[in-house]
């Protein structure tokens, strides 16, 4: 055996990669993007933490969560209303899989 690593393209969605169920995947690809736009809108923002919690409508320890990452803690609704707390306007894009 040389020790040659096979290396396979991934999609754009890491939890199919992971053979997830295709439902699954999809919401948890789209729970991670959410989380992402409200961590950057907390960073960017200039705003404390505590600001932030006001503004998100949860509470410093959830935010701390959704800081970490800690994707399973946070349903699609939960994640879909701090967004629209923001001021940012979510679109929903359906299409044909590839």
């Amino acid at each position: 055996m040389t020790g040659r690593l096979k290396i396979e393209k991934g999609s754009k969605n890491i939890f199919s990669d992971l053979n997830l169920p295709p439902g699954e995947a999809q919401c948890l690809i789209m729970r991670a993007e959410l989380m992402i736009k409200i961590e950057q809108f907390v960073n960017k923002s200039g705003m404390t933490q505590k600001e932030a919690t006001r503004v998100l409508e949860i509470t410093q320890p959830r935010l701390n969560l959704l800081l970490k990452r800690k994707i399973d803690l946070f349903s699609l609704d939960a994640l879909v209303n701090m967004v629209a707390r923001t001021g940012m306007q979510l679109k929903l894009t359906i299409r044909k899989a590839a």
